[in-house]
């Protein structure tokens, strides 16, 4: 699975322990930045992440700020891409098992770095159950 990263100056520490991460389950990775904890403008990031992501160079996306708020936005913008803002686990599994979301957001001022491993597995582990779901996420894009 191949897993595209980004996020703001807010997100940057989290960003990259998450790569590494990441890097030991053997999923390959794209990292859109930023490079460092300088401030930056995150809209730039999570439209690189969304657009790989819609243009299925990457399976899916994670993109970490400091609310989770800002790079949600951003992504959900694009077509298809269904960004969601987590806190926990269980809205992380939720994320993907009812909404099928395909970036997920991580707010790096308000968890800690262990519940974001958390939410990581919980949504990568599990799958869009479909079903009842389908006429939603069909509604969701509304053109």
């Amino acid at each position: 699975m191949k897993i595209a990263l980004g996020g703001d100056h807010a997100g940057f520490e989290y960003k990259e322990k998450i790569i590494e991460y990441l890097k030991k389950k053997n999923y390959s990775i794209i990292d859109y930045g930023p490079e460092n904890n300088e401030s930056c403008d995150y809209p730039e990031f999570s439209h690189l992440v969304a657009t790989a992501v819609k243009n299925k160079k990457a399976d899916c996306g994670v993109l970490v700020c400091g609310s989770a708020n800002g790079v949600a936005m951003a992504a959900n913008k694009h077509e298809n891409i269904r960004a969601a803002v987590c806190w926990n686990d269980k809205i992380a599994s939720l994320s993907k098992t009812h909404n099928n979301a395909n970036v997920i957001c991580f707010p790096a001022r308000f968890v800690s770095f262990e519940e974001v491993i958390r939410m990581l597995n919980s949504y990568l582990d599990n799958s869009f159950e479909g079903g009842r779901h389908m006429q939603r996420i069909a509604k969701i894009n509304p053109e």
